[in-house]
């Protein structure tokens, strides 16, 4: 079943948390900021493991959207969980709607 998220702010946002046995094949990144563009980091983390970007620093234009299809991600008990980072390219807040599929 599709997740979907409102993520407004350069704030470290957990989309997914370890355990939860959720699979994602799809992500879906929509710039909904009506003037700015921003930069996006998209990754994974596990505890004492680490963090491995999927995305890192990508720029999306007003009204852009990224799809990233290409992946099988579970975050299975002792797995990792999922996170967005949003970065501000101006002085104005970014704003990006997110679906998980």
């Amino acid at each position: 079943m599709a997740q979907y998220f409102n993520i407004s702010g350069e704030l470290t946002q957990e989309l997914l948390a370890v355990g939860g046995n959720v699979k994602v094949s799809k992500i879906s990144l929509t710039n909904i900021h009506a003037t700015t563009m921003c930069t996006v980091d998209l990754y994974i983390e596990k505890k004492l493991t680490g963090k491995f970007y999927l995305l890192k620093g990508v720029e999306l234009p007003v009204g852009a959207t990224l799809i990233y299809d290409n992946m099988n991600f579970s975050n299975a008990i002792g797995e990792f969980g999922l996170y967005l980072k949003l970065n501000k390219s101006a002085s104005e807040t970014p704003s990006v709607d997110v679906i998980l599929q």
